[in-house]
């Protein structure tokens, strides 16, 4: 039975956990579409070669991190070198681009974790993003070790710990099956030690209250909708090759998992596409 097309821009995939269960939808324009229900479908995405900018709506020839248009990719805060490197954080030395978009987003509670997704890793994000930030990232557990009072402070944590551990998810390696099993607490209790004089002159210059360990929360399992992994881990790319078509065998990350191969939604934030599918 074929389901009528969808066509509109595509946006991050949008992730609820139900009983340790990553329930996906994509949004497509107008629609929300549930994905979960689609594996085991043939899909077809179409690229209909119109790209609009997910921050100010208008018609880009070519998306700037993941889904914006030069302009405001050069203008935003939340396009900014300190994203990606937390603890660059410039907003107390009064040169954030928006200052009011820095209040509300890097000067809240963030949550310092660590998770398995390829591996161990460290990582952080706001508060209100657990767990939304680890279904992402398809870790398969994660848990908390830190909470702090903001952007700047999770990244100077964050560095400390990655001197011991990886703060990148190998998307390749996530993608080709289940990670090793890894004990997050005791990892938390070693790291812990390890970084002890560190966290120590952190919180020393910082205050004790803006940086508190995290024991009593338990580690967070998350199951992905993964019929079967592939060997191989071959990437679309909607600019070279504007039609995806495949069985959908699996959604883990922001990734859809095809038999063909994978894409990764969020990168195509913005991207107008057509999608239909086939039971």
């Amino acid at each position: 039975m074929s389901i009528s097309a969808l066509v509109g821009p595509v946006a991050k995939m949008k992730t609820l956990l139900v009983d340790d269960l990553a329930v996906y939808s994509m949004p497509i324009g107008d629609d929300l579409l549930g994905m979960n229900a689609l594996i085991g479908r043939t899909l077809r995405m179409e690229f209909r070669q119109q790209i609009n900018c997910v921050h100010c709506g208008r018609l880009t020839k070519k998306s700037f991190n993941q889904g914006y248009c030069y302009p405001c990719f050069q203008r935003l805060a939340q396009c900014d070198s300190c994203i990606m490197s937390p603890e660059k954080c410039h907003y107390f030395e009064g040169t954030c681009r928006e200052p009011e978009w820095g209040e509300s987003h890097c000067l809240t509670d963030h949550i310092v974790y660590l998770a398995n997704s390829s591996g161990i890793k460290v990582g952080i994000t706001r508060g209100t993003q657990v767990p939304t930030r680890w279904i992402d990232q398809g870790a398969v557990a994660a848990l908390p070790i830190f909470r702090v009072s903001n952007r700047l402070q999770s990244g100077l944590v964050e560095t400390l710990y990655k001197a011991h551990v990886a703060d990148k998810t190998s998307w390749q390696a996530m993608l080709k099956g289940e990670p090793d099993e890894v004990d997050l607490a005791a990892r938390r209790d070693e790291l812990f030690d390890l970084c002890q004089l560190g966290l120590k002159d952190l919180q020393e210059s910082h205050g004790l209250q803006a940086i508190q360990a995290i024991s009593d929360i338990p580690v967070q399992h998350i199951r992905f909708p993964v019929e079967t992994y592939l060997l191989k881990v071959k990437s679309f790319n909607l600019d070279k090759v504007p039609v995806v078509e495949g069985t959908l065998i699996g959604i883990k990350g922001q990734y859809l998992i095809f038999d063909t191969g994978v894409i990764n939604i969020r990168k195509y934030a913005g991207y107008h596409i057509e999608l239909r599918s086939e039971s």
